[in-house]
């Protein structure tokens, strides 16, 4: 007997698998739904997010028996988000199941995000029987076709016998250089049907994938090696990518062994924590134009960094992803590095060991220019992070926040106008401890990834901001964190409006078209809490902000704090327009 077919024994006497005899003996037989059940144990998924459809309901049979708990939402936009969120937090591909038809195109947005975000998951979608193929079965669309653009691997699954082979086929493309998600497309009869256990390639886990990990070209590394020990004036900014390697030791011993101030977005956030004498934040402006050599770690040429034009001309600039289709695009570099940034760091600083420290001890005049920079951008603000005024400013609601947060709180910004604010100013204390929609820009991602962190990180707070326009989106979902007693401490910053948009309209047309499409009703969304069974409190003076977010700690229950803010306050980025420049 195959190795896989003894593997699949003990799934016998199970719903979807069977003993029949053909004149040869037992022979076992195995449904679809239970093939890909295995295949996702095999990949370690431990969950899956799924809203029911009667398409996909064999997986969950199989998932019954694998031990992989089926978690349903009230959208499938959810259950992607919240497969997207899973994987970001335990490097493991999150998953979710979503029926044919609309329940597959109510996913799109999350997967799209995941694949901006470059987030390895794997959603699975239901569809027609293969013998209804072109008749106009029930919500059968061209899933394969919509998903391929956003997606790294896009399939349908053509037999029973090849289920489980795809699913790992389609977690192999996942992890190919810069990660990201893919998609199967399952008909239902392929789902239903049983077939022997032994015509069924069932992957063993960790059998059926390389590691992908890559230190780079080592003399490119020995290049940035000598660019680093020469540089007088240099910065390096550590992006999601120094995250998703699980970089974090390797770059903090790198910028503390050179000297060099790190500056970090994305999910890089948290590498250092608030404090170390190489964390910095308010200056990355002023660094990138006066720097000389500077070091762009897993992060794109995007929006974010106008398109790779606020680096200053003079310098010399290197960029190290792990998609050679990233380094260089948008903006020329001196040196490109492709490879694990984990790796590629930890050799960088053994290339440079042995003659730092005169390079090092020279960069003290360069780290106290930019400390007085942070200095001089963080006095300029302080009375709006200590303003008593009512309606409440956002800078003093971020603020309040982030005196809130300790080293196991995981901060989720969901948001437009009010989380820019808190891009500023909410500093997580440990790595991996950061949460945005990404460079999508993807509102509705809160709720379910806040689902997503308690149930990959269960030991750890969760502190959620929403803005009110965001929240609306999923918002419905805080009842799934009540049914399953997932508490975390959710805050609405409200101004009754879409603000980031209305801004600009104001900038546009004047402020008698200001509100066109983009003003919201005052929801009082403590109510909304209370109502679904969690903790819900109003705020309307900023001395009442720790207060309430120290009883929704103290509360045990998903809660929500409805912060009523000042609707005529706008964040910088959002003044001068920075996310279409």
């Amino acid at each position: 007997m195959s190795e896989d077919a003894q593997d699949a024994q003990g799934t016998q006497g199970t719903q979807g698998t069977q003993d029949t005899q053909d004149g040869q003996g037992a022979q076992h037989l195995i449904s679809g739904g239970h093939l890909v059940a295995k295949a996702l144990k095999a990949e370690g998924v431990e969950v899956v997010y799924t809203l029911c459809g009667g398409h996909i309901i064999d997986i969950y049979d199989g998932c019954v028996d694998e031990g992989i708990q089926v978690v349903d939402v009230r959208h499938e936009q959810v259950a992607a988000h919240a497969a997207d969120g899973y994987a970001r937090l335990t490097g493991r591909p999150g998953c979710a199941v979503v029926t044919a038809g609309p329940g597959t195109t109510d996913a799109v947005t999350g997967v799209a995000n995941a694949f901006r975000a470059e987030s390895p998951m794997l959603l699975i979608g239901g569809q027609g029987a293969r013998t209804q193929h072109k008749m106009g079965s029930l919500q059968d669309l061209p899933h394969v076709e919509m998903m391929t653009p956003i997606t790294k691997f896009a399939a349908t699954v053509p037999d029973t016998a090849r289920a489980a082979d795809l699913v790992s086929m389609a977690f192999r493309e996942c992890f190919h250089g810069a990660p990201g998600p893919s998609f199967l497309e399952i008909p239902r009869d392929v789902l239903d049907a049983k077939v022997p256990t032994a015509t069924a390639r069932v992957p063993r886990a960790g059998h059926y994938r390389a590691s992908t990990r890559s230190a780079g070209d080592p003399e490119d590394v020995q290049r940035l090696a000598d660019l680093l020990v020469r540089a007088k004036k240099p910065a390096i900014l550590l992006g999601s990518q120094v995250w998703t390697t699980r970089g974090t030791e390797a770059a903090v011993e790198l910028v503390r062994a050179l000297n060099v101030p790190a500056y970090m977005n994305g999910a890089g956030r948290g590498t250092l924590p608030p404090g170390d004498p190489h964390h910095f934040q308010l200056s990355r402006r002023y660094a990138f134009a006066h720097a000389d050599l500077i070091v762009i770690v897993g992060t794109p040429f995007d929006f974010r960094m106008g398109y790779g034009k606020r680096l200053s001309a003079d310098a010399t600039v290197v960029q190290i992803d792990l998609d050679y289709r990233t380094v260089g695009k948008n903006r020329d570099v001196d040196l490109g590095i492709v490879g694990d940034a984990g790796l590629v760091l930890k050799a960088v600083a053994e290339a440079a060991s042995g003659r730092i420290n005169g390079g090092a001890a020279e960069r003290k005049e360069w780290l106290d220019e930019l400390r007085a920079a942070e200095q001089a951008a963080l006095t300029k603000r302080l009375p709006q992070l200590r303003s008593d005024a009512s309606p409440i400013h956002p800078y003093r609601l971020v603020s309040e926040i982030n005196d809130f947060l300790t080293e196991d709180s995981i901060y989720i910004g969901d948001g437009g106008d009010v989380v820019t604010f808190s891009g500023q100013v909410v500093q997580p204390k440990s790595p991996g401890h950061w949460m945005d929609p990404g460079p999508l820009g993807t509102l509705g991602v809160g709720i379910p990834f806040v689902l997503a962190a308690k149930q990959a990180r269960p030991e750890k707070e969760v502190v959620a901001l929403f803005g009110d326009g965001a929240f609306s989106l999923t918002g419905w979902d805080f009842e799934t964190l009540v049914r399953y007693d997932l508490p975390f401490v959710g805050i609405v910053g409200n101004n009754s409006s879409m603000n980031q948009i209305r801004y600009g309209q104001r900038a546009k047309y004047g402020a008698e078209r200001e509100r066109v499409g983009n003003t919201l009703g005052d929801v009082h969304y403590d109510k909304f809490a209370q109502m679904l069974g969690g903790h819900g409190e109003e705020v309307r003076d900023p001395a009442d902000i720790g207060p309430a977010l120290r009883r929704a700690r103290e509360s045990g229950k998903p809660s929500l704090i409805n912060v009523w803010i000042d609707p005529d306050a706008y964040a910088p980025g959002t003044m001068n327009q920075t996310m279409y420049k």
